[in-house]
């Protein structure tokens, strides 16, 4: 017995010969209920509705037909159930081939007339997604959606991330007698609704700017508003050790400047910069946007209180806490007892304060001092001035920070 797996790729119109030819040779045919009824009608075949991996795997050990088949939408290597009937397949030892289809990509791909080989591919149907990693990575990115996450849904998050202008193309029953396509904006398809069988292209986002790790100072918009100087950003990138899929805090976000250096590091990631002030708010947006750091979510309110809502991070700076830094460590450690953690202060009072918190909730805790002197001409000689000394307390529950 050999199993076959097919992609059915849109309306039975885009069924490969192969397949078509599988199909007629089979007795027993197992797929979604909307696939079956699609297919031809073919005398002396047994047709059993079912999707679930396991229950498929059970009937066709049960069943007596000849040249068993199991059908899918679209094709059978993008986003597709075939992937875990194959893996049960393979450990009973049964042979099974697989007969692709036409993805979804390629019909829309091919209603455009543009390549889709650089296209960004993304799932958004049943699984979680952020369609504003996916745009960030300089590439168009394509959207299966269904379930929860629609073309208007996914163009919502990426209007609020300030991204409405980008294009934004949805491709509603492709194939099928009612396809549509729509060429439109984000903003624009945020507001409408889709068919449930929609795949959604959005263009590539603005590339962000691609230095981390130590912007120079006057690349900021700053206003009135203390910064942190670059050296000490640089420093906190490191204690926090970000990655590209981190989810992260900057609690007292000022201008903006740690929450942009950590969103253009975290760049699959998100950055919540947390500010109640409104210059520091404007100020954050502004820099943002300056620099395309499009992951970056402002969030106006005060710690902790402005922490209940936001995703479990993997790491948080506090650079300002307003007398609540201990509240703002257990809020972060409630989501995420391994959370990474990194408390700057200038003035003795938070260090101590910092020091004390760490230490009573058993963290493993680095104090690191960090004196900045920058030259600055004057008429024959060069003169260092000091900037004001900066510690940085870093912690993390285990042994090592």
């Amino acid at each position: 017995m050999i199993v076959t797996l097919i992609g059915l790729g849109g309306m039975p119109d885009t069924l490969t010969l192969e397949a078509r030819e599988a199909l007629e040779r089979s007795e027993l045919v197992f797929g979604a209920q909307r696939l079956l009824e699609s297919l031809p009608a073919r005398e002396g075949q047994t047709r059993i509705a079912a999707v679930r991996a396991a229950d498929i795997l059970a009937q066709i050990k049960e069943g007596s037909g000849e040249c068993p088949c199991v059908v899918y939408s679209g094709d059978t290597g993008f986003y597709s159930g075939a992937k875990g009937l194959l893996a049960l397949l393979r450990e009973q030892n049964i042979d099974c081939r697989v007969l692709p289809g036409v993805s979804s990509v390629q019909l829309l791909s091919a209603r455009l007339g543009e390549p889709w080989q650089d296209w960004m591919l993304c799932s958004a149907h049943g699984v979680d997604c952020d369609p504003i990693a996916a745009v960030m990575q300089g590439k168009p990115a394509f959207f299966l959606t269904g379930g929860k996450d629609t073309p208007a849904t996914l163009c919502r998050v990426l209007t609020d991330a300030g991204l409405d202008g980008l294009r934004a193309v949805v491709g509603e029953n492709l194939s099928y007698p009612d396809e549509r396509v729509v060429i439109s904006t984000v903003k624009e398809c945020a507001e409408r609704e889709f068919a449930p069988l929609s795949v959604l292209l959005v263009d590539a986002a603005p590339r962000p700017c691609e230095r981390a790790g130590g912007i120079a100072d006057e690349d900021f918009i700053r206003g009135d508003v203390p910064m942190t100087k670059q050296e000490v950003r640089a420093a906190i990138l490191a204690k926090l050790a970000v990655t590209p899929d981190d989810t992260v805090w900057d609690v007292g976000a000022g201008t903006g400047s740690v929450s942009v250096e950590l969103a253009l590091r975290a760049v699959r990631g998100r950055v919540f910069a947390v500010e109640y002030k409104d210059e520091a708010c404007t100020l954050i947006e502004q820099n943002r946007e300056r620099f395309g750091a499009w992951n970056l979510r402002l969030v106006r309110g005060r710690a902790p209180e402005a922490l209940a809502d936001l995703s479990a991070p993997d790491a948080v700076f506090v650079g300002g806490s307003e007398g609540a830094l201990a509240e703002i460590i257990d809020a972060a450690l409630r989501k995420n007892p391994n959370v990474r953690l990194c408390v700057s202060a200038i003035a003795l009072e938070t260090l101590s304060a910092a020091l004390e918190a760490f230490t009573a909730r058993g963290l493993s805790t680095e104090v690191t001092q960090i004196a900045v002197s920058r030259a600055k001409p004057g008429t024959r000689l060069h003169l260092l001035l000091a900037n004001n000394p900066v510690f940085l307390i870093s912690a993390h529950r285990g042994e090592t920070i």
